[in-house]
C-alpha cells in the first residue's frame, strides 16, 4: 500500500498552475491520498492582469490530475477568512470521504498594495495580508483540527510559511508578520494537539518561480515585462548557496513526508526549504 493509502487530505490554494498548491496535491495523491482541493477562484489568483493568460484550467485541471494519479478528489470554491466557507469544505470533504487525516494551509493573499514602506502602508492592505495568511490558516486549522480530534485521528495539520516566516525583508511588513506568526501559531497549535497524536509543522520555503512573482515584471506603467521578471528571477537564485530557486516539487516532497507516518515524531517545527540560503 501507498504510504498515504486511505487517508484525505485537503489543501487550499489549489488553482494556480505553476504554484506550490498543486504540486501538493499531486505528490500527496501519488502517495494514495484522495484529495479536497480547495481556491478562491476557479482558476486560482491572478498577480499581474496584464501577463498573458496560459489557458490553465485551475482546480478542475489538479482534480483530473489526481484522479489520473488513481485517487478520488472533489473541489470547493474557498475564501479562508470565511468560517462557513471553511465548513463547508470540510463538510464536503467528510460526506465524500468520511474523514479528514491532512490539512494543507497553502492559500496566501496576492502581493499587491502590501509591497511599500511601513509608512506607506494602509491598514487595507494590511489586514487583507494577516487575514487571509494567518487568520485564515488559524480557522482552517481550527475547523480540521475539531474533526481530527471528534474522530482520534492522529492527523497532520501543515502551514506553508517562507524564508520571511524567519527573516525581516523592506517593503514586506505585512507578509513577514504574517508569516513569522504562522510560525508562533505553529508551535502553540502543536504543543495542544501532541496528546492526541496530531502534528502541526510549517514549511518554510525560500523564493519560488511561480505565479505568485509575476510583479516581478510588471513595469511603472502597468504593462508586463518577461524579460524583468526572469533578470530578477535570476538575481535571486544566484544569492542561494545551491544556486538556484525552491521550487514547487521541492515543497511538495517535504510535505508528503510531514504527511505521512514516518514524520509522527516531528511537531512544531519550521523546516527551511531554501537551499541553504537560511541557517536557524
Amino acid at each position: 500500500m501507498k504510504r498515504l493509502g486511505g487517508k484525505v487530505a485537503m489543501v487550499t490554494g489549489c488553482g494556480g498552475e505553476r504554484g506550490v498548491g498543486r504540486a501538493i496535491a499531486r505528490r500527496l495523491a501519488a502517495d494514495g491520498a484522495d484529495l479536497v482541493l480547495t481556491d478562491v477562484a476557479p482558476i486560482g489568483t491572478r498577480v499581474v492582469a496584464t501577463k498573458p493568460a496560459s489557458g490553465w484550467g485551475g482546480m478542475d485541471a489538479v482534480a483530473m490530475e489526481v484522479r489520473e494519479a488513481g485517487q478520488r478528489a472533489v473541489t470547493a470554491l474557498l475564501d479562508v477568512r470565511s468560517v462557513s466557507q471553511i465548513d463547508a469544505a470540510i463538510g464536503q470533504a467528510l460526506q465524500t470521504f468520511g474523514r479528514l487525516d491532512i490539512l494543507v494551509n497553502n492559500a496566501a493573499a496576492p502581493p499587491g498594495a502590501d509591497r511599500v514602506p511601513v509608512a506607506q502602508l494602509s491598514e487595507d492592505a494590511w489586514d487583507t495580508v494577516l487575514d487571509v495568511n494567518l487568520k485564515g490558516s488559524f480557522l482552517c486549522a481550527k475547523a480540521a483540527a475539531t474533526v481530527m480530534l471528534r474522530q482520534k485521528i492522529r492527523g497532520r495539520i501543515i502551514n506553508i510559511g517562507s524564508d520571511n516566516s524567519k527573516v525581516g525583508q523592506p517593503n514586506l511588513a505585512a507578509y513577514c508578520a504574517s508569516k513569522f506568526g504562522l510560525v508562533g501559531f505553529t508551535q502553540a497549535l502543536a504543543m495542544e494537539l501532541a496528546p492526541a497524536g496530531i502534528t502541526v509543522n510549517t514549511i518554510c520555503p525560500g523564493p519560488m518561480d511561480t505565479e505568485r512573482v509575476d510583479y516581478f515584471g510588471r513595469r511603472e506603467d502597468g504593462s508586463y515585462d518577461d524579460a524583468r521578471r526572469t533578470q530578477r528571477i535570476r538575481r535571486l537564485a544566484a544569492a542561494v548557496p545551491l544556486g538556484r530557486l525552491a521550487t514547487p516539487a521541492d515543497v511538495a516532497e517535504v510535505a508528503a513526508f510531514l504527511a505521512s507516518d514516518a514524520a509522527e515524531y516531528i511537531t512544531g517545527q519550521a523546516i527551511n526549504v531554501a537551499g541553504g540560503a537560511i541557517l536557524h
